[in-house]
């Protein structure tokens, strides 16, 4: 007997098969697989690479810390997580790292890359984020994308949060992750690909003080995942994040007027071109899960630039 495809998914025995080939079609469309069109230009290939011990420092945790041959892991367990910091401060510039992330259940751990100023402006201060949401086994990480401007973690913190989902798998391997940050726009990067245009719109709306690069692995099970419905589970400690390929190369307010921090497109402009554009809004459309501007919960009185 000959059975066509849906009378063989009718079959009892084929369908809790056909209900996991659904679910993971759902959290990796197949449709999506080939990944975004071609941005056209690297931005990460104007930045030199940066020597961990030469552009950073260990924060905090460092016997949770190692670094082996230009890579840097790190790690959280019941007892500690672990931060880095570089060793001066940045106005404007190009930073980034390659990542890779551990697989299986990391739910309420935060694994991150960000650039801020929180130890100079506690309860004012600025903030640019990279941040891995921890997950389960069944569900795809959360890249979360942030800027705060003057005033998160003093009672009244306005995030401006997007959150994505990657046509990868980032813990298979290591991957690019940047922030490009310039006196008229904020861009985030995956592997060169743009997924997030922040532009200046106005002074109280853009972080315009200086500010130092950070990584960090630590426990956020308040509201990491799923707003905090999970939480981190030490039986499935240590939680490692790995880092290799860091890229720093910006201004501070030392330098001359001359200092341009690197370059979004090829034409040199701070405006993306139309092929990068074009990548950039691929990725919204097919992997954008969160948009602050599109929340009908958030007060729209405080976030102007909407």
């Amino acid at each position: 007997m000959v059975l066509s495809m849906p009378s063989l998914f009718c079959l009892p025995f084929m369908a809790p098969i056909f209900s996991s080939f659904l679910a993971l079609t759902l959290i990796f469309p197949l449709s999506n697989a080939q990944g975004p069109p071609s941005p056209g230009f690297s931005p990460s290939s104007r930045v030199s690479t940066v020597a961990f011990d030469k552009g950073f420092r260990n924060l905090w945790g460092p016997q949770h810390q190692k670094l082996d041959q230009g890579s840097l892991t790190v790690w959280l367990d019941k007892s500690s997580g672990s931060g880095f910091k570089s060793l001066r401060s940045y106005q404007s510039g190009y930073f980034g790292a390659a990542m890779k992330l551990q697989p299986g259940y990391t739910a309420g751990v935060i694994t991150s890359f960000y650039l801020s100023n929180n130890e100079e402006h506690p309860g004012n201060h600025d903030e640019i984020d990279i941040e891995f949401l921890g997950t389960t086994p069944d569900k795809p990480y959360t890249l979360q994308t942030n800027v705060y401007i003057r005033g998160s973690g003093d009672g009244n913190i306005i995030g401006r949060e997007m959150k994505f989902h990657l046509w990868f798998d980032p813990t298979k391997d290591y991957h690019n992750y940047a922030i490009l940050w310039n006196p008229s726009e904020i861009i985030f990067f995956v592997d060169d690909v743009p997924i997030r245009r922040y532009p200046r719109k106005s002074d109280a709306t853009f972080p315009i003080r200086p500010m130092w690069v950070y990584g960090s692995i630590w426990d956020a099970s308040s509201w990491a995942t799923e707003n905090g419905r999970y939480k981190a589970d030490y039986n499935y400690q240590p939680f490692v994040g790995q880092y290799t390929n860091f890229k720093v190369s910006g201004c501070n307010a030392n330098n001359p007027a001359s200092c341009r921090p690197p370059s979004a497109s090829p034409s040199g402009s701070s405006s993306l071109s139309r092929q990068q554009a074009l990548a950039m809004n691929w990725v919204q459309k097919n992997y954008l899960v969160y948009d602050y501007c599109h929340d009908p919960k958030r007060d729209h009185t405080q976030i102007p630039e909407c």
